[in-house]
């Protein structure tokens, strides 16, 4: 049976030190019908001459697409979903490794749950990629409510099945931090749950100038998205995000 085509997304920004180990976490995969399309957002090191020369190497199997004006992370996933071909969309950012059975598995768990939305369990890592032992496990399902005060549906275990969901309903919405998470309440929304393979198949590098490192911008993040982006008032918007702390915090010990 031919195996469906993968689209793989990463939006590159600034991303030299690590790009190659992530883009041969994709190459090594058992999985082999796949697209990876790499959105560079005005890159000012060398992040577009690595990819080029991936391109040349892999021109049937490698994108890359330059962003004409910048566009953050947001923006850059939707240009890479707007020009994906795959039944089938999974999302690593720039900087973060996969098992080698990670499609094969994901693809098995989401067609025997027949469910639109899944995700895995990962590990978190040091900036070298070396993995700490910390490891986050993941419910079997999780439903909008859930989602709103759990944010453990971590971006570069995400998988779209496209037979059941449009690119309308995937698109992230334009907001500097946080547009991975408003994106999994979005399609939380229409579909009932999201489904978790509960085994570490991604890992998760904490580098010291990251955007998710810094607490107090992770913990101005969120309440944005319950008030700006969800809408919610103020009394459910602190109770989902005293869970959402606990969460947190539980998953960072």
């Amino acid at each position: 049976m031919k195996e469906d085509l993968v689209s793989i997304v990463t939006p590159v920004y600034n991303a030299s030190k690590f790009l190659k180990e992530t883009i041969e976490t994709v190459l090594n995969q058992t999985y082999k019908n796949w697209e990876l399309i790499l959105v560079d957002d005005l890159s000012t090191d060398d992040s577009v001459k690595i990819i080029e020369e991936y391109v040349k190497k892999y021109p049937k199997k490698i994108k890359l697409i330059k962003l004409k004006k910048k566009g953050y992370t947001a923006i850059a996933r939707n240009k890479g979903i707007e020009e994906s071909k795959g039944r089938f969309i999974f999302f690593i950012d720039a900087d973060d490794l996969w098992e080698k059975d990670k499609i094969e598995k994901q693809i098995k768990f989401q067609k025997e749950h027949d469910c639109a939305f899944s995700f895995t369990g990962y590990e978190f890592a040091t900036s070298e990629g070396v993995p700490t032992g910390k490891k986050v496990y993941i419910p079997l399902k999780i439903n909008y409510k859930e989602a709103l005060k759990n944010t453990t549906i971590w971006t570069s275990t995400v998988m779209f099945d496209m037979q059941k969901l449009s690119k309308n309903d995937i698109y992230m919405p334009d907001v500097r931090r946080g547009q991975d998470t408003a994106t999994w309440w979005k399609v939380l929304k229409k579909v009932d749950y999201a489904y978790g393979l509960n085994e570490i198949m991604a890992y998760y590098r904490r580098c010291n100038n990251s955007l998710s490192a810094n607490k107090l911008t992770a913990l101005k993040r969120t309440w944005n998205l319950y008030r700006n982006v969800e809408h919610l008032n103020i009394f459910a918007s602190f109770y989902n995000f005293c869970f959402y702390c606990f969460n947190a915090v539980r998953r960072r010990i």
